[in-house]
């Protein structure tokens, strides 16, 4: 990922030298666990670890390879340098080049899992406090775009909580999915590697055992991982999409904070533009990139092939990046999200109480009025709001039928705000006292 979208602990999770040293780590592992049930001497698995503080160097390892073609025995080659070749000569004993580079892409993304779990800690924090603090700011809900029913300002970052949520506990999972290593050889069946060496590796590696490998660990765990991030992905898009909705200047009920000394425009010096949940929107688009190649990943040949190598080069380092950064800068827009309450009220009010006319069509029903007619009664009143910016309420009393059913009283009384968010704080407590569902 280029650097504009990248941050530095992340980065490093997918750096050659970090590869090399969990490939190190691995190997040295096995040399001990094998030298524990007696198959190669104690001095040699001890020999090692004296490479334990080398600073393997990549340019090296890209020389040999370079004669090799085989990443592996590159970088075998090049530990042989440091340990001695008689000393290393039992390095990778019964070991296959797929139990090193399956156990370190599992702990790879383990380790990229555990930032994005705090990533969206980061953001759940924001979302609740936002929440809270306009728990009562009404505004006006819109289906299709269009004026619907009022609504609450912490009810939107309530949604957007849970969604997180549930998106937290999903990629959770996923990493209790993916954190499995396999030390197996080649087909997976332990035929020159004892399966005591397996659990060993993957104990000091953080992983559980790969029940069934064949030379590969499964590919369903990854392309679940993959997909995972996609939907987190899609959910940054859908808080992104809502702002930038929300900045719009006919709307401007909120806007992304816009620095002292920031420009908007090179040539339209008032533009003031929601650049940062258009960058997420994009951002998001990226991320979902991965989730197809990931599951078409899923089916290999036989045992083995490597069609998935070269796929999970790139959308392992690419996507993590991109997300633990998305995530990073969507916290920051929320945070600092400016939120402007009379804009929401004067948004609402624009079309003089139309919002309401649900509550006049129920009450004309509860007073005896067929479903059908009192439909009729308030569209015909509410077109003229739309058509020629009437009342509703005035419209409303002045309409015979309409009073016939309902006293002025009644009706005025259909028109009370606080009736749209008499049960806030009951969502409040499902959404942030409840574990997600």
């Amino acid at each position: 990922m280029i650097p504009r979208y990248s941050r530095p602990e992340m980065v490093a999770i997918w750096s050659p030298e970090t590869k090399f040293r969990i490939w190190y780590e691995i190997e040295a592992h096995a040399c001990d666990a094998q030298a524990d049930l007696g198959v190669i001497p104690r001095e040699n698995a001890d020999a090692v670890w004296k490479a334990k503080d080398v600073q393997f160097d990549v340019a090296r390892i890209d020389e040999i390879e370079a004669v090799t073609k085989h990443d592996v025995i590159a970088f075998l080659t090049h530990l042989a340098e440091h340990v001695g070749s008689d000393q290393a000569r039992f390095v990778h004993q019964g070991m296959t080049s797929s139990d090193v580079l399956d156990t370190t892409l599992n702990v790879q993304l383990v380790r990229a899992a555990d930032i994005l779990l705090a990533d969206m800690d980061k953001l759940l924090d924001a979302l609740k406090r936002r929440a809270y603090e306009h728990k009562d700011t009404v505004r006006i809900g819109r289906s299709h775009g269009i004026h619907a029913e009022p609504t609450t300002m912490g009810l939107t970052f309530a949604r957007f909580y849970a969604e997180m949520a549930r998106g937290r506990a999903r990629l959770d999972a996923a990493r209790t999915e993916i954190a499995t290593g396999a030390i197996s050889g080649a087909v997976g069946t332990f035929a020159n590697i004892d399966p005591a060496v397996e659990e060993h590796v993957c104990a000091k590696m953080g992983l559980r055992p790969e029940p069934i490998s064949t030379q590969v660990i499964p590919r369903d765990r990854h392309a679940m991982f993959f997909a995972t991030l996609g939907v987190i992905a899609s959910s940054i898009e859908n808080v992104a999409t809502e702002i930038r909705h929300m900045q719009r200047t006919e709307v401007l009920e909120a806007e992304e904070f816009f620095s002292p000394g920031q420009k908007g425009s090179s040539a339209m010096p008032h533009k003031r533009n929601p650049v940062l949940t258009e960058n997420l929107t994009g951002l998001a688009r990226l991320v979902r990139m991965s989730v197809i190649p990931a599951m078409e990943n899923v089916a290999l040949w036989h045992e083995r092939d490597i069609s998935h190598s070269s796929v999970e080069r790139a959308i392992g380092p690419d996507t993590t990046i991109t997300l633990d950064f998305a995530l990073n800068r969507l916290a920051g827009v929320v945070n600092k999200l400016v939120i402007y309450p009379d804009n929401m009220l004067r948004n609402m009010n624009q079309f003089k109480g139309l919002v309401m006319s649900q509550r006049v069509l129920l009450a004309l029903t509860q007073a005896g009025v067929s479903r059908e007619d009192s439909y009729r009664l308030v569209q015909r009143n509410a077109m003229k709001v739309w058509e020629k910016g009437a009342d509703f309420k005035t419209e409303l009393l002045g309409d015979a039928e309409v009073t016939a059913a309902l006293s002025p009283a009644q009706i005025e009384e259909k028109f009370d705000l606080g009736y749209h968010t008499k049960h806030v704080n009951t969502i409040f407590k499902r959404v942030f006292e409840q574990a997600p569902l």
